[in-house]
């Protein structure tokens, strides 16, 4: 059973800071420090599985992974303290409250008492540390041991100090919170970081306990897999905790994504046309969603913007009567203004390749009233499906029967 909950802890953890991968390039200094968390702890979940800790065995040092899963532990706790207490550490009163006089404190402090700490374990693990034989369970096997004690503590020293701030500072976050979303998922992550400061006590306690009082191994066996089953068990909630705020954002980015990839063949159509109306040429479908330059909700908003700016330059190609032909091609249409807009366009590109402006040129597309890019671009979308539909015989049809109103 532990073995199950320590991978899918690991997993879940891992999933979670690969989501959070944009904020090491797009966000900010905290919000890349919250991305050092999950992925720090992320890492030190892994080491404590069975098949890295093999893995890690062929390594010459005895024990190596228990330093490194430290290590990592150690690093994502100093991340995740760094991110609480520079995002807490803010107030506009005139007297600063003491939360917060203690959040601009760790915040300066943290990453100095880091480097001591990870140079301190690392001198106890290789110093005072019984390493004659490889553990299957570091903290069972070393119980009792007062060099594993005393390194056991160092390290512990700083979850506890970092889930008793986080708890406190998410708690206190929670019952602020604007939005139920982020109510609740501060309220779960609070509820974790609980969870982790009664794990690290108890601990500790063991630890302790064992040094001055020899345990039943039974006993002992049974308080170490409960604890890391607990241990798990919040990283687990952690994970929940994290990704519930950012369902919207999650739903937001999906829409947007395939908004983007439904105008890509209208948004090239129109750019091979008038090449300079973009900022850069149109590539394949698949060059175009691999670029990682511009996010997908900059480039919709300046797809639309080339597309309405591409509109505007067929008009001057267009006859005069093109837009009374195409609404005419879709009288029976289920949509019929956006077909009609989308007729318009085809013919339109197909007048372009006579390569001379139209003598009466079209009037200007009906003006919609759009309040933002989302809606210029739901309305887009439904123009391209009709677009994708019209054949190239359909368009000229259609541009055939203006030109000859024209002439008329």
């Amino acid at each position: 059973m532990l073995a199950t909950i320590e991978y899918l802890a690991a997993s879940v953890m891992t999933v979670v800071a690969v989501w959070r991968v944009p904020a090491v390039r797009y966000g900010d200094a905290h919000r890349r420090a919250l991305w050092g968390g999950y992925a720090g702890f992320a890492a030190a979940l892994w080491l404590s599985t069975r098949g890295v800790m093999h893995a890690v065995e062929h390594i010459p040092v005895i024990d190596l992974n228990a330093l490194l899963k430290h290590f990592a532990s150690t690093s994502a706790i100093l991340a995740a303290l760094t991110y609480v207490a520079t995002s807490y550490g803010k107030t506009s009163a005139p007297v600063v409250p003491t939360h917060v006089a203690v959040s601009r404190w760790i915040a300066r402090w943290a990453y100095k008492a880091g480097i001591v700490g990870v140079l301190l374990l690392t001198t106890l693990f290789f110093t005072v540390v019984d390493r004659k034989t490889p553990s299957a369970d570091f903290v069972a096997d070393h119980a009792g041991e007062w060099g594993a004690a005393i390194y056991m503590n160092v390290f512990y020293f700083f979850p506890l100090v970092t889930t008793a701030v986080c708890g406190y500072q998410w708690t206190r976050a929670a019952r602020r919170a604007e939005t139920a979303s982020m109510r609740v998922g501060l309220l779960l992550m609070a509820i974790s970081m609980w969870m982790g400061l009664v794990y690290v006590a108890a601990r500790m306690t063991l630890i302790s306990v064992a040094v001055v009082t020899p345990l039943d191994s039974g006993v002992l066996n049974d308080a170490v897999t409960a604890t890391a089953i607990w241990m798990n068990a919040l990283f687990l909630i952690v994970a929940v905790g994290a990704s519930i705020p950012t369902t919207t954002a999650a739903a937001a980015r999906w829409r947007t994504w395939r908004t983007v990839y439904l105008l890509y063949p209208l948004w090239r159509d129109l750019m091979e046309v008038f090449p300079g109306t973009s900022l850069y040429p149109p590539g394949p479908r698949l060059r175009e969603f691999t670029r990682s330059h511009t996010p997908f909700d900059v480039r919709l908003d300046r797809w639309t913007q080339d597309i309405a700016d591409a509109s505007d330059k067929l008009r001057y190609f267009a006859p005069a009567e093109l837009l009374i032909a195409a609404e005419e091609a879709v009288v029976s249409h289920p949509d019929p203004q956006p077909a009609a807009e989308a007729y318009w366009i085809k013919a339109a590109v197909l007048a372009v390749a006579d390569k001379q402006p139209s003598p009466s040129p079209s009037a200007p597309l009906q003006t919609k009233p759009f309040i933002d890019t989302d809606a210029e671009a739901s309305w887009l979308v439904r123009v391209r499906g009709a677009y994708s539909k019209i054949t190239t015989s359909q368009a000229k049809r259609v541009l055939a029967r203006a030109e000859e109103e024209l002439v008329v």
